[in-house]
């Protein structure tokens, strides 16, 4: 009996685990609200992140702001565009001191995991940098980098590796 009650302990545990996801299902990462990792209450879908003509909402600041910036191949220099975008998510982020943010280094495909991770790291580290310089608290910012490993589009096009280098902020309370 006691066999049999651990087995079907062992079988509940691995299918709850299966279920976990905690990205919430999202597979660009601007529907997240939740960006401190898989302890964390999971996502929610973007109807809970606010009205985009609410100033004051993560749906202005990922509709209208842009939460997220794109890099050249094997670079982690921000482009004017770049920091154009940086600058008024930094606006808003002092305008809205009760936000945190996460940003998450991606890079394409191409390369090897470890390279990417590597790159995507130096991605973050500079919209990070620049967001301080900004007058961001760096209290209120973490950084992760995914690599290749969470593309936008996955598919082997100029298209999907331009949309895949991109470093994306996160917006949390």
């Amino acid at each position: 009996m006691r066999f049999l009650t651990t087995i079907i302990l062992l079988t509940a545990t691995l299918a709850l685990a299966a279920c976990n996801n905690p990205r919430g299902g999202a597979g660009s990462g601007t529907d997240v609200i939740d960006p401190w990792g898989p302890g964390g209450a999971g996502g929610i879908g973007s109807t809970a992140l606010g009205d985009p003509n609410d100033p004051t909402s993560v749906a202005y600041f990922n509709q209208r702001i842009g939460d997220r910036v794109h890099f050249v191949v094997d670079q982690s220099s921000l482009s004017p565009e770049g920091m154009a975008t940086l600058r008024q998510q930094a606006t808003w982020l002092n305008q809205n001191p009760h936000f945190a943010i996460l940003i998450e280094g991606h890079a394409d495909e191409r390369g090897t995991r470890e390279y990417n991770v590597a790159l995507g790291a130096r991605r973050a580290n500079a919209v990070q940098e620049y967001l301080i310089q900004q007058g961001v608290g760096a209290s209120r910012i973490r950084n992760v980098s995914y690599g290749k490993e969470r593309p936008v589009e996955a598919c082997a096009m100029q298209r999907c590796w331009d949309l895949n280098r991109r470093a994306v902020t996160v917006v949390s309370r």
